[in-house]
């Protein structure tokens, strides 16, 4: 169980706690619980959901999704952020590019982009509540976790001596496969074909950011990561919203 403490210590604000650092195999394997983290998350979303049963939509809207920015502890949001800054100011420059996301400093363009996509997510997630798909608010927390094993599983890491590249060294890649094919059954069985017409959307979007990332930088960051993870989410709740 300790690789899944270690994803839920990482991509999650939940207190939790690890007796010492673990080893680099367990690293890798913690990515395999991505999804898992993810599926925890959007049942707590559907929790939060019914308990606010009866609340007007667009509060019940807000309220959800500051509970899910939350609960990362808005650690993609600050990826996206920077991924954001970093494309615009590179230039197409690969060097000025992984320079500027290292930048702690958020510029207008980080801005931007942080309010529209949770301005898109809060109108979605109005949608789904007026509808009342409490259920298919576990999908999106899944996919975009499910989306980071995806990328460390196909892409470069391209930033030596980090965290990101010790998890992409030690990633058991056919229990990664398996894992993942294990995901998009999972949440056509709970969705149906709206989840399947949503996993359809998210897997474009996963291809044309990776496509970017590799033009760009050669492979992938933990930045560009949580950028992936929210775009991703963002295309789920959308299509599902549609």
């Amino acid at each position: 169980m300790l690789p899944f403490w270690i994803a839920l210590q990482f991509l999650s604000s939940l207190p939790v706690s690890l007796p010492g650092m673990p080893a680099p195999r367990e690293m890798g394997r913690s990515l395999l619980f991505y999804p898992v983290v993810g599926a925890l998350f959007g049942m707590l979303l559907w929790l939060a959901s019914t308990l606010m049963h009866g609340m007007a939509a667009p509060l019940h809207a807000a309220l959800l999704l500051a509970l899910w920015v939350l609960l990362s502890g808005g650690l993609h949001l600050d990826g996206l952020a920077d991924s954001a800054d970093a494309w615009l100011g590179g230039f197409g420059d690969r060097e000025r590019t992984l320079q500027i996301m290292k930048d702690p400093r958020s510029g207008p363009i980080a801005v931007v982009t942080l309010v529209l996509v949770l301005l898109l997510k809060f109108c979605a997630l109005w949608v789904l509540v007026e509808r009342g798909a409490g259920a298919w608010l576990v999908l999106a927390p899944v996919v975009g976790r499910a989306a980071m094993l995806g990328l460390f599983l196909s892409t470069p890491y391209v930033r030596q001596g980090g965290l990101g590249a010790a998890l992409a060294e030690h990633l058991p890649r056919r229990a990664a496969g398996r894992v993942l094919l294990g995901c998009g059954l999972a949440c056509v069985l709970l969705g149906g074909m709206q989840a399947l017409w949503a996993l359809t959307l998210a897997l474009v979007a996963f291809a044309c950011l990776r496509r970017l990332m590799c033009q760009r930088l050669g492979g992938t960051t933990g930045d560009t990561a949580g950028a992936l993870l929210e775009l991703l989410e963002l295309a789920v709740v959308v299509a599902l919203a549609a």
